[in-house]
């Protein structure tokens, strides 16, 4: 549910017509699955935000899991690092984040496939500083104290910023704080800078008048990617096909009903509206398959992330991509 601001209706239109082709391009056919137990439960990891929470607000997929006897168990984590770990130790089966952290689980182990990626939201991460803050550019931030979420979609955004910019993470203080601690610490003067993706971003700029430093235009993509346990992608490719059809058709439906989204995420998450409507601006909707051209992207963010020293050994992102 990602993508640039202001995209028109026609767009929006054509990306409806490709959500259908590319679900079915995702799993293997219901025909060649196993056979379904009774009192099956998914687990899903959510985050605060995004397609997977419009899904669970709606009840769509429980409505379709109901008669093959099989529940819904949703987990929120604060970042995309927590939900992999989560996954990493079987503790559920799918869930959705950004860039980053599928590569820091990777190079940690984590058992975990690629099923599906939504379009690039370059604009829905961004380095923020204080509205009144003397930092007036990238380079200005040499020294400086910066939150972010250790492991997740921004840390790539920092460290390719601070690259554009002459500098190195070395160059900088990270202070490593999940999105709650990093609105607390930015506002309260702790830390110079907070790099931060949506919906927070957009909170945290209705309400401090915090100004963006630096998005990711230009910088990183910033998609996010639906991905899921091996054991349980391997076993129940018939949930998996399922899940994603959902997600799917979840899209379809928020891209028609923009106002009927931001209302629900704003219930849901206990954001302002505004704040909500903003975020809502920098999205799109498409979930589309994995193809060579993300396992390039994927494969770079991984490399850049091993000659820093910020991941432990150096990962074959393909390894962790079905048929690829």
């Amino acid at each position: 549910m990602r993508t640039r601001a202001g995209l028109t209706t026609a767009v929006l239109g054509r990306r409806r017509l490709l959500v259908m082709a590319a679900a079915l391009a995702l799993a293997p056919a219901m025909a060649s699955a196993p056979a379904l137990g009774a009192d099956q439960t998914i687990r899903i990891g959510v985050q605060k935000y995004g397609t997977l929470i419009v899904l669970q607000v709606r009840g769509e997929l429980e409505k379709r899991l109901a008669p093959l006897g099989v529940t819904v168990k949703w987990t929120e984590f604060p970042g995309g690092p927590q939900l992999l770990e989560a996954l990493a130790a079987g503790s559920i089966d799918f869930g959705t984040t950004g860039e980053a952290p599928p590569v820091f689980a990777q190079a940690g182990g984590a058992d975990l496939i690629y099923t599906g990626v939504e379009p690039p939201a370059p604009q829905g991460e961004a380095i923020l500083v204080p509205k009144d803050s003397p930092i007036q550019n990238v380079a200005d931030l040499k020294g400086k104290r910066i939150a972010l979420n250790k492991g997740s979609n921004v840390h790539y955004l920092l460290v390719q910023a601070l690259a554009k910019a002459g500098l190195t993470p070395a160059d900088v203080k990270p202070v490593y704080l999940a999105p709650a601690d990093g609105r607390a610490a930015f506002e309260s003067g702790n830390v110079d800078a907070w790099v931060i993706w949506d919906p927070f971003l957009a909170a945290a700029q209705k309400a401090t008048g915090g100004r963006i430093l630096s998005n990711g235009e230009g910088l990183v993509e910033n998609r996010q990617y639906y991905l899921a346990y091996r054991p349980f992608a391997t076993s129940h490719a018939d949930l998996l096909r399922i899940i994603q059809e959902e997600i799917a058709k979840t899209d379809a439906w928020a891209a028609q009903h923009q106002p009927e989204v931001v209302a629900l995420l704003a219930k849901h998450t206990g954001l302002d509206s505004g704040a909500v409507e903003l975020a809502i601006s920098r999205l799109a909707y498409g979930t589309g398959p994995i193809t060579p051209a993300t396992i390039a992207y994927q494969q770079n963010i991984a490399d850049t992330f091993f000659k820093l020293g910020l991941i432990p050994q150096q990962i074959r992102v393909a390894d962790a991509v079905p048929n690829s």
